[in-house]
């Protein structure tokens, strides 16, 4: 007995003194001591926290070469190969976490619209629920700084740029055909629902390295993920009806819509400035089908579009009356796959498809257009560590245009197909700094041309809740179809942006701005009216536009208001199409400025919602007068108001009217080709379709919880 015990106090002896002491202290990058950091030994139970010092010491009976970690909440965890034996007390500097939710954030030249994002400007309803806008998302997009009202054309104009200078991509694969086709002066839509879309990301300039062709903006729409319910919508409309349905399982979901709509009986009731034959008619529809594996996300999004109209159009140049009869069917395929592999890569890859066919009737006469159109999309992505994340892909598209006349015998055309591929760096200087850098390499075998495109942009957090951002890029885009169904003998169209942008984000409060700076090289020039087959073309046009966009919005100050404000002042100027010279284009004002408010009222159930648009003259070109481009229109003005009444929980009376006051606008102005007796050049205004726009609907949600609804889809 003696043996064992004398025994155990050696051992106990032995282990005592084979304790090792581990010591030190953390402190961040400027320093400061950082109170309660774990550290422990990578494997075991022995460790410590630091003290309000920094300080931490414990012991450890560990041996050899072991892994010190060193971990705090808003930094980054530290791990170090320590010696036991040989160890000395040491300080420890942790570098911040990038992946706090106060780290600065690239903005420059975008806004943000989806729960997902860090630095929302808008929410995903805000698309659909600004008055006038009609839930078309090019209409709501109109209400922010940077774009430009062009009531005539109803497409997308951004910064001086023309409609076709930005593309729509749909979960990061490109829509060719993203406009429904229409007539000179008839403005169109878009053809997406917001109802699908999640998220939207709105570039106004300064874009990533990710995305090529196009001049001045790109517009990303986000479908959404997996569904939550199955549930089911029903629309009734003074305009047509429709229907969409949600079906979700364990790991996949289907999610579709349709909608009919006819204007005529509308039309029956409200006069028109248009002679109908026969009034608008469509039938679209949407269905997004989601499978959830492993560590990814599949989605196929399909849309179908086919519209009808009959019209008689007047001309200050015929007599006359044009008929124009047109019928377009578009069909729209995008499968694309989300997900991860290995040790922090990311896959993202995509293809789509589109076929656009029109039918065009003028009088006795015929033009059929095709366009197929496909995009081949795959993009890796690397996080090397917090501060340093690597993307890197490639892209394919292929465009093949046919066009045939009934009254010639020769047929237009052309076959595109471009290869591209990127590569961009997120950096991570500290939670205050971060720089993203990228480049762009574009090879067209129909221009024969190949390009580089450098991309970058920097910001920096000068307190919690403001940041400077500026971006710098060089982008370019084809000709377009317009130009290439005549002639290839083209290089792409250039133009460089610079951008410096400050925001501020506190609460549910934002207020932003920017100047930016654009310079346009190689635009396209020709030597007759329109363009046609027998112009002469080249690539000497240029231009440049400058201007300071604002936007302030509120959530906050006054219960159940959310209002935003919008201001932009451009300076432009292009010499290019048939020009004389350097001028201002005609869908450009100088000043534009938005209000929307949005207010809820508790005792009525109703939410309403009040916009108001102003945009200063635009100029155009009268004959009469002998400097180019010298005419203004008179300013535009548009009061809208929309009342969401709650009927029922699941059941809402939807009530909208565009340009309440009526007021008479003016796009411009058609000028005869010829003087008349008197020498002077006769001219017909260019005005909406209607004075004003009434929509009455009734929506009814069936879902499993009963108490959605389609309010915010309204």
């Amino acid at each position: 007995m003696k043996t064992i015990i004398t025994f155990l106090i050696a051992l106990i002896a032995t282990l005592g003194f084979s304790q090792a002491t581990i010591s030190g202290k953390v402190v961040d990058e400027k320093n400061n001591a950082i109170a309660g950091a774990n550290i422990f030994i990578d494997g075991t139970y022995d460790g410590a926290t630091s003290n309000e010092n920094g300080e931490f010491t414990f012991t450890t009976s560990e041996t050899g070469t072991k892994t010190l970690v060193i971990s705090f909440l808003s930094n980054e965890t530290l791990k170090t190969s320590i010696e036991i034996e040989n160890y000395q007390s040491k300080t420890f500097k942790l570098k911040e976490s990038m992946n706090s939710l106060d780290v600065v954030v690239i903005n420059a030249g975008t806004f943000e619209a989806g729960d997902k994002s860090k630095n929302t400007v808008l929410k995903p309803l805000d698309i659909v629920t600004t008055a006038g806008s009609n839930g078309d998302i090019v209409s709501a997009l109109q209400t922010l700084p940077g774009t430009q009202t062009v009531g005539e054309s109803g497409r997308l104009f951004v910064r001086g740029g023309e409609s076709d200078e930005t593309q729509t991509y749909v979960d990061g694969i490109r829509v060719a055909q993203p406009f429904g086709s229409t007539t000179q002066n008839l403005p169109t839509r878009g053809r997406f629902s917001p109802f699908l879309f999640s998220g939207i990301s709105f570039s106004t300039g300064g874009y990533s390295a990710e995305y090529g062709e196009a001049l001045s903006s790109v517009l990303l729409l986000n479908t959404t993920d997996m569904a939550t319910e199955n549930k089911t919508d029903i629309s009734f409309m003074t305009v047509g009806l429709g229907v969409a349905n949600t079906q979700k399982w364990k790991k996949s979901s289907l999610t579709f819509n349709t909608a009919y709509i006819d204007l005529a009986p509308y039309q029956v009731a409200i006069p028109q400035n248009v002679d109908w034959n026969k009034a608008f008619q469509s039938l679209s529809g949407e269905v997004v089908y989601r499978y959830e594996l492993e560590r990814g996300l599949f989605k196929l999004y399909a849309a179908f579009d086919a519209s009808r109209f009959d019209l008689n159009q007047e001309s200050i140049n015929s007599v006359a009356k044009t008929r124009v009869d047109l019928k377009n069917n578009n069909l729209y395929v995008n499968a694309s796959y989300k997900g991860s592999f290995g040790s922090n890569w990311q896959l993202t890859s995509g293809l789509s498809y589109g076929l656009g066919n029109n039918k065009i009737g003028l009088d006795n006469q015929l033009i059929d257009n095709t366009e197929h159109a496909s995009h081949l999309k795959l993009k890796l992505r690397k996080s090397i560590s917090d501060r340093v994340k690597l993307s890197f892909g490639a892209d394919y598209f292929t465009t093949k245009f046919d066009e045939k006349y009934s009254f010639i015998t020769n047929q237009t055309g052309y076959n595109s197909n471009i290869a591209a591929a990127f590569t961009e760096a997120d950096i991570f200087f500290s939670k205050k700094l971060a720089m993203k850098v990228g480049v762009r390499a574009v090879n067209n075998d129909l221009l024969d041309e190949t390009s580089i495109s450098p991309r970058t942009s920097i910001a920096y957090k000068v307190s919690k809740s403001s940041q400077f951002s500026f971006a710098y890029g060089e982008f370019e885009q084809a000709p377009r179809q317009d130009y290439l169904k005549f002639n290839s003998d083209f290089n792409n169209e250039r133009a460089s942006h610079y951008i410096l942008n400050y925001q501020y984000n506190e609460g549910k409060r934002t207020f932003r701005t920017e100047v930016y700076f654009k310079d346009y090289k190689d635009l396209v020039k020709y030597d007759t009216q329109i363009a046609q087959y027998d112009s002469n073309y080249n690539n000497n046009g240029f231009g440049f536009a400058k201007g300071l966009d604002v936007f302030w919005r509120d959530n906050q100050s006054v219960k159940n208001l959310e209002y935003w404000v919008s201001y932009s002042y451009i300076d432009t100027k292009r010499d290019y199409k048939n020009y004389e010279g350097e001028v201002t284009p005609s869908f450009v004002a100088k000043n534009n400025f938005s209000i929307v408010t949005k207010y809820w009222i508790d005792d009525w159930k109703s939410s309403v919602g009040l916009s108001y648009s102003f945009n200063s003259g635009r100029p155009y070109d009268d004959p009469n007068e002998m400097d180019f481009m010298n005419g203004k229109t008179k300013n535009y003005n548009n009061v809208s108001m929309s009342w969401a009444y709650l009927l029922s929980q699941q059941k809402i009376l939807f009530i909208s009217i565009s340009n309440i006051l009526g007021t008479e606008n003016v796009f411009g102005y058609e000028y005869a080709n010829s003087p008349d007796s008197n020498g002077v050049f006769q001219r017909k205004a260019i005005i909406p379709t209607a004075d004003r726009f009434f929509f009455v609907g009734f929506f009814w949600t069936i879902s499993d919880n009963k108490k959605d609804n389609q309010l915010n889809n309204l």
